[in-house]
Formats: structure tokens, sequence, C-alpha cells
């Protein structure tokens, strides 16, 4: 089963599949790290964040693997070629390099096979800005979360201030948690990915549409998962009444068939 999870940034899609993929037991995959690693290499070479070649060959010749503790559904680490970058794709640097990077066609492409091939392994819960239109149209669940832009930059400030908790008095610090900036940054990421003419942001057209802006993480979760596990039953019992049609179907068949033998 896969559930996809689209929204804008700061609407809760990360920290909501995390705890929904631990409540139903699905693998987590967090597509959203998979371009800000290509991002961090980008910056890392020195390439041009316009050019799409170079980008792109990055997206296809260096594997994006994830570290799992065994058991546990949700990555510990985020890898690049072997590299270690768990750290380096949240910065305030890769948070503006990682739009350009994720607009290019063939960066899209490139990752989105990555995504197809780790959601037909495993019953996974799936995050990102096009799982349900684009990655997985065929999705057994399709979420759009969205909140107001407001509440959005306080989330991903009070993300930040966490995330550097022991650099408080850095520079990286100082923007991260700047309210007023993080909330620019988001209006920013708002219009380039609803705008974008490959994959754009949108729900897609039989997701359900949660507004979180005054819900806790607790309730959206559990509305995931509530919805999921209807899904779920309602997959059952469409395959049980297409079993039961078939057969039906191949019971008329083999009558016919003994009737013609009959009349022969």
């Amino acid at each position: 089963m896969i559930i996809a999870i689209d929204g804008p940034a700061g609407s809760g899609k990360s920290t909501v599949a995390k705890h929904a993929a631990v409540a139903l037991g699905f693998h987590y995959l967090d597509t959203g790290a998979m371009y800000r690693a290509v991002a961090v290499r980008a910056v890392a070479k020195g390439l041009d964040l316009g050019d799409e070649a170079p980008i792109a060959r990055i997206a296809t010749d260096e594997p994006i693997t994830f570290g799992y503790t065994p058991g546990e559904p949700l990555p510990t680490s985020v890898f690049i070629s072997g590299q270690d970058v768990t750290l380096q794709i949240r910065t305030p640097q890769i948070d503006l390099a990682v739009s350009p990077v994720s607009a290019f066609p063939a960066v899209r492409t490139a990752l989105t096979q990555q995504q197809r091939c780790f959601g037909a392994q495993f019953d996974t819960v799936m995050e990102g800005r096009d799982i349900g239109t684009v990655v997985f149209p065929q999705a057994e669940l399709k979420v759009f979360l969205t909140a107001t832009p407001e509440a959005r930059a306080i989330r991903r400030v009070k993300q930040n201030a966490e995330r550097f908790a022991g650099d408080t008095k850095s520079e990286a610090f100082a923007a991260a948690t700047d309210e007023a900036a993080v909330l620019a940054d988001i209006l920013r990421r708002d219009a380039y990915d609803s705008s974008r003419e490959v994959a754009p942001l949108a729900a897609a057209a039989d997701s359900v549409t949660i507004d979180t802006t005054d819900m806790s993480i607790d309730e959206v979760v559990e509305r995931i998962v509530d919805l999921a596990q209807a899904r779920r039953v309602q997959g059952a019992q469409g395959a049980q009444q297409t079993q039961g049609a078939q057969d039906a179907q191949a019971a008329q068949q083999a009558q016919e068939r003994a009737a013609q033998r009959g009349q022969a």
C-alpha cells in the first residue's frame, strides 16, 4: 500500500508522514531529502544551479540511500554516493538551493525512478510535492496537507531551533530562526513550486485535503491512519467482489461449454 502525502513547505508533511509510518508499521521515504542531497552535491561541486545537465548527472549517476536501524521504519541518515549528508541537507543554504535543483525535468525523472523502486518493495508512506500527482498517481491513499503561511513559518522556526540547539550563537542559527525571513522563504517556495512547468505543487483530484493550521500532529496522524485503514478495508472488499465476479463468469462459461458439448 502506498500513502502519498503532498503539501507546501512547512505544512507538516515530514513529521506527520513519519508518525503515520510508525503507527501503521510502514516504511517511510522522505523524497525531499533526495532532492536536497542532490543540491548538497551540486553546491559542494560549485555548479551553476541554473545549469541542468551537470546537476541531472548527479541525480542519475550518484545513488541516494538511507540508513535504517534494523526493524525501524524511519531512516536515521541520508547518503549520496556513500557520503553522509544528513546534516548538510537541512541548512539554510540548501533551503535556497533545493527549489531550482528540484525544478529540472531530468532531475525529477531520475529521482522519480528511485522513488518508484522503493515503493514497489514496501508498504510505504511517501511525502513530497508531487507524489500523488506524478510519482504514484495510483497510490491507494493520497493526502494533501496545507496550513496558513504564518503557521508554517512558526513550525519551521521551531524545527530549525531544535536542529541547531547546540549552536545557538552561529549565523546559521540566526538565519534559520528569523521568523520573518523564514516566512518570506516559505512564500517564495510556494510561488516557485506552484508555478514550475514540471510537476508543480498541486493536490491530486482524488486526494483528501487536510488543513493542519489548528490541528495537533497527533490529530493529523490519527486522521491519516483512519483513512488508511478504511482504504485497506475497501481494497479487500473490492478484491473479494472482483474475485466473486470472476468466479461467477468462469462458472457461466463452463456451463455454456457443457451445453455446447451436449448439443453436439
